[in-house]
């Protein structure tokens, strides 16, 4: 497993001393995961030291993006100073919103990016569309963070301190699956493992959303809000994948702040990746589910193409496959059922030095 996932040293791993007299059950090894996230709480996960950024509601849109971008974030927790809570997360989707709500042409400025504050943002975006912050106890279990993640079909989940109401770390499948992968050698292997993603049926493989290298930036951004995806296979017309636009490669625009010109092509638009990209993670519908899990947390990605031989798009193959996959399907558990979640919000204090309302909290 690649590095950069430290974990807490008073995590020990669920019980796997089976005698050789009584060898474990294929019922027991098939939800040994779920048994072993069910025994560990979101604590267990948080980083022994971490960057927290929370931003205060009265912050223009425009210095929260960049905010995002100056530290590296993906997303940030909003803090209402006239609630004393956190209400709810400004991520790299609301960025991709604006600008396909409001972009005119690159003749026109983005008024609304360039003057909104992010409370009159969720305003007038969520006034019909509204939710509570969906959030988790630091206490509560590994499996209800997986459970909440995919029954709220969302990709950061905020670990909040019910007694002091403090943020302190947003857990994703990403760095769950991380977790898993460090003491998946200390437990027997399920022996659906062994399967292969055709024969588990894990993965999308019907209406997949991609797009073509001269596809216009702003369709790419409209594929994203209508289709709610988090990335776009790029694919040639003949139909073999030649890149990928994932949501984090538009953060690109807000760092070299060339969101007012959103009619170039995808290809034009990748160009300016400022990360350097090794190429497009793929896999195929032969391999097992230990490959693809191995594969995928050493590439650190958040999903896999699935091709075929002629590396035509066939499918997709994301993190919350892989955790429904490994741990929901297994415990026999649906992601519409009951969660113990809390979806409302706690009061408290944020203890950390504001500036012009962004916060950066040491963790």
């Amino acid at each position: 497993m690649s590095g950069g996932c430290r974990v807490r040293a008073n995590v020990t791993v669920v019980s796997t001393d089976f005698s050789a007299a009584e060898a474990p059950s294929e019922a027991s090894e098939r939800d040994i995961y779920m048994r072993f996230m069910k025994c560990h709480k979101c604590y267990d996960i948080i980083p022994t030291s971490s960057k927290l950024v929370v931003f205060d509601t009265t912050l223009q849109v425009k210095k929260a993006f960049f905010a995002l971008v100056a530290n590296g974030v993906r997303a940030a927790p909003l803090w209402e100073s006239k609630k004393q809570s956190f209400v709810g997360m400004l991520t790299i989707t609301d960025f991709i919103n604006i600008l396909t709500r409001y972009y005119k042409s690159p003749m026109v400025q983005i008024y609304e990016l360039e003057e909104h504050k992010i409370e009159t943002w969720r305003e007038l975006y969520l006034q019909e569309t509204f939710k509570p912050l969906v959030h988790i106890s630091p206490d509560a279990s590994v499996f209800e963070a997986v459970h909440s993640l995919i029954k709220n079909k969302i990709h950061r989940l905020p670990v909040i301190d019910p007694v002091s109401g403090n943020a302190l770390y947003i857990l994703t499948h990403k760095r769950i699956l991380k977790f898993l992968q460090l003491f998946v050698c200390e437990m027997p292997m399920p022996a659906f493992m062994k399967q292969t993603l055709e024969e588990l049926s894990v993965g999308t493989y019907t209406n997949i959303a991609y797009i073509h290298p001269d596809t216009p930036l702003i369709t790419a951004l409209s594929v994203f809000t209508h289709r709610r995806v988090s990335a776009l296979p790029v694919v040639d017309h003949h139909g073999k994948v030649v890149d990928i636009y994932s949501k984090f490669d538009v953060i690109n625009l807000a760092a070299e702040k060339t969101y007012n010109n959103l009619d170039v092509t995808v290809t034009q638009a990748l160009r300016h990746r400022s990360q350097y990209f090794e190429g497009v993670m793929k896999c195929n519908k032969l391999e097992t589910l230990e490959t693809i899990v191995d594969r995928i947390v050493k590439a650190e990605v958040h999903r896999l193409v699935v091709v075929d031989e002629e590396s035509r798009i066939v499918g997709i193959v994301s993190l919350s496959d892989i955790l429904q996959a490994l741990v929901l399907t297994p415990a026999g558990t649906h992601t519409h059922t009951h969660t113990h979640t809390h979806t409302h919000t706690h009061t408290g204090s944020v203890n950390a030095q504001i500036e012009l309302g962004v916060i950066c909290i040491a963790v």
